[in-house]
């Protein structure tokens, strides 16, 4: 039978997906055949797997540190959320439906079965799967029906690891917390915890792991410190970009508006790894910066809802104005549809049917269809004769005259549209900036050098720096029981 362990946190954002990784890599590093398992993400940064079809890219991201190819089977239940109150279920790889917040609690149940079908299917050649929670056990309200946390650990009889998130404060009250309030039977499931995002001198936080340790009876499995090298890794939860800071020196910046439903927002590490790009992510309430260079409307789950927000926070005025000034705009998937003339979504597949106006700076409308395109992509720019890869996750079909200039090409075929002048631009190919060949061409054309590192390569050592230094920080008791 294979070995597996389930990690789970005190709360959400506690750094489970980052530990995940970094176990994943240091145990490929050793030589086993390893796996990770998401049972149920929620999450609009999604990837197309290597067998198609759509998972969490925190699951992508942890395949990668496995260096095995994805599955959907890896995060069996998708949710991504449409709106404050239902989202859209994605179950192995394919729609699955639509749901609001309650609904979704009386599904579950329903998809406990996919769910241990998948997690058979991930482990099945594999020495060990290491499988990652969402949000809290804690969350006891949340208790019947559970797929995501010790529902899923009691029916497959994985033993269980908590993780606090000391960085937040409240680690032991959280640890010794969820302790108390779980009923016994999940309570029995957890063998140990690990203390993450810790700063400073480790040893004086010994008085309070003798304190979880008396009123747990839990061992300590680790105090792992801030993993500077997580922070070259992509997120997954869009509540990490509350707290981004801009990074570069600022010779160009780049404004990204934080829509409320946005997708896929690691399109733009790669540029935000560059030394000479302050990438800017602007919130609402927020005006977008004046003298920003290049502005970039990045993918969205909600195309319309997101444009009518756009518009309410001003920021259509402000693109208005910065591209009258000279500046230049790129769109990603929906915020390339934003761009055009009009977005109508006649079957009401994002909502109630309607046709809204675009920001009319492409001229291209598009009409949302019920076909959904997920595909790993082989693409090419045209506008800089550099190779591109990437992926395509999204509804509509866009035409109109500045197709004709299309910027790039996805296996052949010509994709997005560009405007006569050639300062605005959309396409449907995510991971655009993620070629180093056309990332150096763009920053170029402001006037800066650029796209001389190897992202990919960043990436990879980021992961074998998360693992080296997570065989220094846990237990080595432990790690040999996990891994041999």
């Amino acid at each position: 039978m294979t070995k597996a362990v389930m990690l789970q946190g005190t709360g959400s954002d506690v750094g489970k997906t980052i530990l995940v990784a970094g176990l994943c890599r240091l145990a490929a590093n050793r030589g086993l055949s390893v796996r990770p398992f998401k049972p149920q993400n929620m999450s609009n940064n999604a990837a197309v797997a290597d067998d198609g079809g759509e998972i969490g890219r925190a699951q992508w991201l942890q395949s990668l540190a496995c260096r095995v190819p994805s599955s959907v089977h890896m995060n069996p239940v998708l949710l991504k959320p449409q709106s404050e109150t239902g989202s859209q279920i994605i179950l192995q790889g394919k729609v699955f439906g639509q749901a609001k917040g309650r609904d979704y609690q009386k599904l579950k149940p329903e998809l406990l079965s996919a769910v241990l079908e998948s997690f058979e299917t991930v482990g099945k050649g594999a020495d060990l799967v290491i499988v990652e929670g969402a949000g809290s056990p804690a969350e006891i309200n949340l208790r019947p029906g559970d797929i995501a946390n010790m529902g899923f650990a009691t029916h497959a009889g994985v033993p269980v690891v908590l993780v606090g998130d000391i960085d937040r404060g409240g680690v032991i009250a959280s640890l010794v917390g969820t302790h108390t309030i779980l009923p016994e039977e999940d309570r029995r499931q957890i063998v140990g915890y690990i203390i993450n995002k810790f700063r400073g001198d480790v040893s004086l936080f010994n008085d309070g792991i003798d304190a979880i340790g008396a009123f747990t009876g839990w061992p300590c499995f680790g105090v792992v410190p801030w993993l500077k090298a997580a922070g070259r890794l992509p997120a997954e939860d869009s509540v990490v970009l509350e707290r981004l800071a801009s990074g570069g020196t600022g010779a160009l910046k780049v404004a990204v508006p934080v829509l409320s439903r946005i997708a896929n927002f690691d399109d733009f590490d790669p540029l935000a790894a560059e030394p000479q790009v302050e990438l800017v992510y602007v919130r609402a309430g927020e005006r977008l910066p004046p003298d920003a260079g290049l502005v970039i409307l990045p993918g969205s789950k909600s195309t319309i809802g997101d444009l009518q927000d756009l518009r309410a926070n001003g920021w259509d005025s402000d693109i208005s104005t910065h591209v009258r000034r000279g500046g230049r705009v790129i769109g990603i998937c929906g915020g390339y549809q934003m761009l055009g003339r009009t977005v109508s979504d006649p079957l009401g597949l994002e909502g109630e049917s309607r046709s809204v106006p675009g920001l009319g700076l492409l001229e291209v409308d598009t009409v949302m269809a019920p076909e959904k395109t997920v595909r790993n992509s082989v693409a090419r720019s045209l506008e800089y004769d550099a190779g591109l890869s990437g992926y395509e996750i999204h509804l509509g079909l866009t035409s109109g005259p500045d197709c004709d200039r299309a910027p790039v090409t996805i296996d052949g075929r010509p994709d997005g549209a560009r405007s006569l002048d050639g300062k605005v631009m959309g396409t449907y190919l995510h991971g655009l900036f993620t070629s180093d060949a056309y990332r150096g061409r763009l920053l170029e054309s402001f006037g800066i050098e650029g796209g001389g590192g190897d992202y990919r390569r960043s990436v990879e050592d980021a992961l074998d720096e998360v693992a080296a230094e997570l065989e220094k920080r846990l237990s080595a008791d432990w790690l040999k029981e996990l891994l041999g």
